[in-house]
């Protein structure tokens, strides 16, 4: 089926990797035509190819062709049009899978070639950490010497991305080692994983899609070497063929709605197949990497990555994840990482067979076996004779032991009930059993002798610990100023309802009440069920904490903070649950602010100023009143009701900031602008108050939602704001498009590290340039105004996103234990979530909240001064990377649009009443996309959208040309969907199909456009 690949292909340039890369496609293809063919027909073959033929050569709908494929697709059932959706839907999956594989060849070219960087024009560069930004060496005027210098100078550095350019780049611009020193001893990368919707794909299909790719790699092993049978690869080929028709016949559709622990299971899983194996690795590589270039530096804590979660502990807008649910989580993530451990221990017990006879034995490791046979008698029975002479063997199983029994006692945790194990000898942290490892360890090495097994499991002890990831909690401000004014109201302490006071009467009161350690909440609560779920929330935390360490759960984000009384609040209830000692200022609870909207935003450096100037606020994060005062750790002795290991990094403050919610509040261009704005005023503040500041990004897989690439993105962020730390959520399709190959997961993660590392060391310095800040907020705000006239003031904008979208099908997608709206009832774009608003417009190849009034914000910025301003943005464009940052990923999103499929959505979803007035809308989009794409050419000096990344381009044309097909098949369904709907409403029944079949086929088209556009939601 050759022609659905290659028909629109351009002529290009092939190296060997592409070469590669168009055989496996063309293998995949022939392999998917010979399932349809054998469960399908050829019918539906030739089908495939007639819709697959509709497209202009780019992948685009044509208006020319648009009649003859509704024509096409009208004339199929619904069982048909269920069919064709589901083969193009497993044609992007196996798209998905081949991309996948060629990206992680890719990844591993850039290792087997580490030659030297090009040279380049480095003069706008320079290296900066602890320097004042006045004294900084930084042009700062818009002469025409700015305008032309180095206008051409700069080349790609080679390997972007990778440990092995980074060092030997930081030593070529003369960064002091001691500098670089410094920051990676801070290095402190975290990466949160959440259950957000996006990525829709089963469980179960994911498993087929793993034994996919484990067979393309065996057909890649067999192909490659030489002098093999011919028919091995053919039997592989086979057996690729049976692994796709069984997934064929799987339903792609989840049964019934997820619970959150199945999101949870299904978090795990990247842990289990690839990050639990894979992360040691990385510290490997950046470790030797280091030391080819600065072998005298240490390299960072073996767990300066390290991984959070949301799975299990977000509960904002989501009444599933309850304080049970939460419990839950913790022992399940436990369950699985002592399972690991449990497993590998074994294998050492296997693997260091040394003998006494042969092998000297240090005292320490003597006198830890008679310690251990005191308590493990049972163990020393069993074992004593076979392992006599073998001191390893036997601690190991002592080791063994010991996790055995903290397995148990997790599992009668999670079931809440009592442990019966409970005096048995077990680990009460991961701590305790790093020791022993690491006694092993140092019996090994002072004999000479070494084991990467066990270093290796030392690592993986160092960075997983007995938790696997931190969980975060999340919820919304408004819900802890409704429990507390309930639990007032109650008390009746206060003259007026808590909600009814002002903003400083508020903060008077927190402040006063945080003075005392007078218990404001009884024991049984006497609450509704809303105040009590509050309430609870932080009686688990401390539950957590006392189970599993402080490290399981130390961080509680505050969404929709406003205000100062926010954080306030969350401080009191962290007190009520013994979580924050007021008296001397120490808490084991890190209240982290996250502001969402664009006016949050703006206000976000006023709120933190007033919380850095309250006493109690700063001794709180200086460590206790002690620590501030005398600027030393606080005393190991604390009080009986104060946090028993106050264990906090001291004097950081973590402050999130929300992509989604400012995006869908402003547009595009202005949400960018105003979060780089935040972070620059953020980390001033913080300096003023000598504190640090760790900014956690809350980024979503698509561009209306922070997503791209993250290296860019990274390099990106204005001045001094990370510092050799970061927290950046990865979300939906992030997960599978990064997590699910070993080799990609590690490329991913250390381009992470390494944006991180040069953001911090290096930068350009135009982000302080005041004339160029003045322009880009000249842009922003045009930029906001045109996208809320249409959002917000258009009044027929609503009607129309509801009837040519299919947000309300996308609502009953089984894809979630969240809700599509946050609880509010009504059905405006204020309670709509920003995933499924994204989601929507992706899926009629709008995408328009990634995009829109970017152009028409150019448009007016050049109409002042054509050619001047056009030579601007094109200087920025070159040199700045925020406005490239911008630009780039404006121009990718513009790529996936598809203005003429767009049209079609808006031509036959719509009412016939409505659709004078919604062409008016569409019209509206319709402008100010071309102008928009114009533009971004104009600036970036393309002929075509993407030229500039020609990998991408292909990926971005080879989905579109079936998302077309598919796109029409999906409102084609839509269209019998809602008359069924409306027949059924008005009393009259006169459809073939029945509700289920047809909101079955919506489903399927979905899943089916999610799949093809990767970056959805």
């Amino acid at each position: 089926m050759g022609s659905l690949l290659y028909s629109s292909s351009p002529v290009v340039n092939l190296y060997p990797s592409e070469l590669f890369l168009r055989h496996r496609l063309q293998v995949v293809e022939e392999l998917w035509e010979s399932v349809l063919r054998q469960e399908c027909g050829q019918k539906m073959v030739d089908l495939l190819r007639q819709l697959r033929d509709l497209c202009s050569p780019e992948g685009q709908a044509t208006h020319d062709q648009t009649s003859s494929a509704v024509e096409l697709i009208e004339q199929l059932n619904i069982n048909e049009a269920i069919r064709a959706a589901r083969a193009f839907a497993l044609y992007f999956q196996l798209i998905n899978i081949i991309e996948q594989e060629y990206e992680q060849k890719q990844q591993l070219t850039r290792y087997s070639d580490s030659g030297t960087i090009d040279q380049e024009h480095l003069a706008n560069i320079i290296y900066s950490t602890n320097q004042r930004e006045d004294d900084l060496p930084i042009t700062k005027e818009l002469g025409a010497d700015s305008l032309s210098q180095s206008w051409t100078d700069t080349t790609p550095i080679k390997q972007k991305g990778t440990f092995a350019a980074l060092f030997p780049l930081l030593f070529k611009l003369n960064v002091p080692p001691q500098q670089i020193q410094r920051l990676i001893s801070q290095l402190d990368i975290r990466l949160v994983f959440t259950a957000h919707p996006t990525e829709i794909v089963r469980h179960t299909i994911r498993d087929k899609q793993r034994q996919v790719v484990d067979l393309l790699q065996h057909l890649d092993s067999l192909e490659n070497r030489s002098g093999g049978y011919p028919w091995e690869a053919q039997e592989v080929k086979e057996r690729l063929l049976e692994e796709i028709r069984l997934w064929w016949r799987t339903d792609e559709l989840h049964q019934f709605k997820p619970t959150v622990l199945d999101e949870v299971d299904y978090a795990l899983h990247y842990f289990q197949e690839v990050l639990f194996d894979g992360i040691p690795q990385l510290y490997k590589r950046l470790k030797y990497s280091l030391e080819q270039t600065f072998p005298w530096l240490e390299p960072p804590s073996k767990n300066f990555c390290s991984f959070g979660s949301w799975v299990g502990s977000d509960r904002d807008g989501n009444p599933s994840v309850t304080p049970e649910v939460t419990w839950k989580t913790a022992c399940y993530q436990r369950k699985m990482v002592l399972g690991r451990y449990i497993k590998s221990v074994k294998q050492l017990i296997e693997l260091l067979s040394v003998s006494m006879q042969w092998s000297d034995v240090l005292p320490d490791l003597l006198e830890s076996l008679e310690l251990d046979q005191s308590r493990m008698t049972d163990v020393y029975d069993t074992l004593a004779l076979r392992y006599r002479q073998e001191p390893y063997r036997l601690k190991l199983a002592y080791v063994l032991r010991r996790l055995e029994n903290t397995r148990d006692r997790n599992l009668a945790l999670y079931s809440r009930e009592t442990p019966a194990n409970e005096d048995s000898p077990m680990y009460r942290s991961g701590a305790e059993f790093l020791s022993e490892l690491r006694l092993v360890q140092r019996n090994l090495t002072e004999t000479g002798l070494s084991c990467r097994e066990l270093e290796n499991l030392i690592c993986q002890v160092e960075i997983f610990d007995f938790n696997v990831t931190q969980l975060d909690i999340r919820q919304e401000s408004s819900r802890h100023s409704d429990a507390l004014n309930e639990i007032l109201e109650y008390l009746q302490v206060l003259p007026l309802s808590y909600n009814q006071l002002s903003e400083a009467q508020r903060v008077s009161w927190l402040t006063g009440e945080l003075q005392t350690r007078r218990p404001l909440i009884p024991g049984e609560l006497p609450f509704s069920e809303k105040t009590n779920d509050v309430i609870e929330t932080f009686r688990v935390v401390r539950s957590l904490q006392q189970e599993f360490g402080i490290n399981i759960c130390q961080t509680y984000i505050i969404s929709m903070c406003r205000e100062v009384s926010d954080v306030l609040e969350v401080l009191l209830l962290a007190k009520e649950a013994r979580l924050f000692d007021p008296v001397i200022a120490i808490g084991s609870i890190r209240v982290v602010p996250l502001f969402e909207t664009v006016e949050d935003l703006q206000r976000s450096r006023s709120v933190m100023k007033k919380l850095f100037e309250l006493p109690l606020y700063r001794a709180f994060l200086a460590g206790g009143y002690e620590a501030l005062n005398s600027e030393n750790t606080p005393p190991d002795t604390q009080p009986p009701n104060s946090p028993s290991s106050p264990t906090l990094t001291p004097n950081l403050q973590e402050v999130m900031l929300g992509y989604s919610d400012s995006n869908k509040d402003s547009g595009f261009l202005s949400s960018n602008w105003e979060i780089h704005k935040a972070q620059k005023s953020l980390q001033k503040i913080a300096e003023q108050y000598g504190l640090n500041l760790r900014i956690f990004h809350g980024r979503g897989g698509s561009v209306g939602r922070g997503g791209g690439p993250a290296y860019e993105a990274i390099l990106a962020q204005p001045g001094n704001s990370i510092n050799g730390r970061i927290k950046i959520t990865e979300q939906g399709e992030v997960l599978a498009s990064k997590y699910s190959l070993l080799d990609l997961a590690l490329y991913h993660v250390e381009t992470i590290t390494t944006a991180v590392v040069q953001a911090s060391l290096l930068r350009t310095g135009f982000d302080d340039i005041k004339p160029w800040n003045e322009i880009m907020e000249e842009l922003s705000m045009r930029s906001r105004q045109h996208y809320r006239g249409l959002i917000y003031e258009q009044p027929d904008f609503i009607d129309f996103f509801h009837q040519v979208t299919p947000i309300e099908e996308i609502s009953q997608l089984q894809i979630s234990s969240r809700p599509a709206r946050r609880p509010s009832g009504k059905k405006d774009l204020s309670s709509l979530r920003a995933i499924p608003w994204v989601f929507s417009w992706t899926q009629t190849r709008f995408l328009l909240p990634s995009w829109y009034g970017l152009g028409t914000a150019l448009q007016d910025f050049l109409n002042e001064q054509p050619e001047e301003h056009l030579k601007l943005l094109r200087y920025f464009y070159v040199k700045w990377p925020f406005f490239k940052m911008a630009i780039s990923k404006a121009e990718m999103t513009l790529a996936k649009v598809d203005i003429e499929m767009a049209h079609h959505y808006v031509q036959e979803l719509s009412n016939p009443e409505d659709k004078a007035r919604f062409d008016k809308v569409f019209e509206q989009i319709a402008s100010e996309f071309y102008l928009t794409r114009d533009l971004v050419l104009n600036i970036t000096g393309h002929q075509g959208l993407l030229d500039g990344d020609p990998i991408l381009q292909r990926s971005v044309q080879l989905r579109n040309g079936t998302i077309v097909p598919l796109g029409f098949i999906q409102v084609s369904i839509l269209k019998r969907l809602r008359h069924y709907k409306n027949t059924t409403t008005s009393g009259v029944i006169n459809s073939r199909y029945s509700k289920g079949e047809l909101l079955r086929g919506a489903l399927l088209t979905i899943n089916g456009i999610a799949a093809g556009m990767r970056n959805t939601g």
